[in-house]
């Protein structure tokens, strides 16, 4: 009888949206990390400080509950304190394709294991480099990586699907991030990589995106500005995918959806 495949489980949460999604995570992760055999875990914390940005706070909060790894998006740049830890060893990263010279890194490896953070351009407010040629070049150094788990932070969907695909075969899986909407399409991809368009996000339930109701639908009604505010209490959602990875291969073996609720 052949000998069973050895597998690496992953879970990849979405977007922490202020105190109370810090608070779901550190109510809800450790739990799964003791119930799934978690060997890696991935969260995105750009939003984690009320709302938009990661601070060194915020960000010990991440990992104390059990975060192995950070990764970010557009929001990353909100909060200044947090530039000297993209430059130090935390495991934090940035889009890995910002222009050179920005503080930071947007790759992550241990062991055989990396995580890749991208930032989309469709529809996204900042003007950076191509993520598939920025990936194109990350592939070549990580040549003796085995499992390589990509975070792509994008608005379009179809930027995002169109990633998966040019990078199918050649990762173990592309997680979406950005929307704060969870997708129902994650699946893997004909050549083995494990792929869904959003992660979702972790925060309020009863809430625009995770912000307070009133003061976005004043903004949609009235087209003034407005402050968006994290919301803080009530229920929340905690939205993620646990990945099982062939970790002779890199293949996918398996991707699911792992929500769940806080009352």
């Amino acid at each position: 009888m052949p000998a069973e495949e050895a597998k690496l489980r992953v879970l990849a949460v979405g977007d922490v949206v202020g105190k109370l999604g810090r608070r779901t995570l550190a109510l809800l992760l450790p739990e799964l990390r003791r119930q799934y055999g978690l060997d890696l875990v991935i969260v995105n914390g750009e939003n984690a400080a009320g709302g938009k940005g990661l601070t060194a706070a915020t960000a010990q909060e991440i990992l104390a509950a059990g975060a192995d790894v950070i990764t970010s998006g557009n929001h990353i740049w909100t909060h200044r304190e947090i530039y000297p830890l993209l430059e130090s060893d935390w495991p934090i990263l940035r889009p890995l394709n910002y222009p050179q010279g920005v503080p930071g890194r947007g790759v992550w490896a241990r062991n055989g294991i990396a995580v890749v953070n991208l930032q989309g351009r469709v529809f996204m407010p900042h003007t950076i480099d191509c993520p598939f040629r920025a990936i194109d070049r990350a592939l070549e150094e990580l040549a003796g990586a085995r499992v390589i788990i990509v975070d792509m932070h994008a608005e379009a969907t179809s930027e995002k699907v169109a990633l998966g695909f040019y990078l199918d075969g050649r990762v173990s899986a592309v997680v979406g991030t950005h929307t704060h909407v969870p997708t129902a399409d994650a699946r893997i991809l004909p050549r083995g990589t494990a792929y869904v368009s959003d992660l979702g996000m972790t925060g309020g339930r009863h809430s625009v995106i995770g912000m307070e109701i009133g003061p976005v639908m004043e903004h949609f009604l009235t087209q003034l500005p407005a402050r968006f505010v994290a919301v803080e209490e009530g229920p929340s959602v905690l939205n993620a995918v646990m990945i099982e990875v062939d970790e002779a291969t890199g293949r996918a073996l398996s991707i699911q959806r792992m929500d769940r609720e806080v009352e």
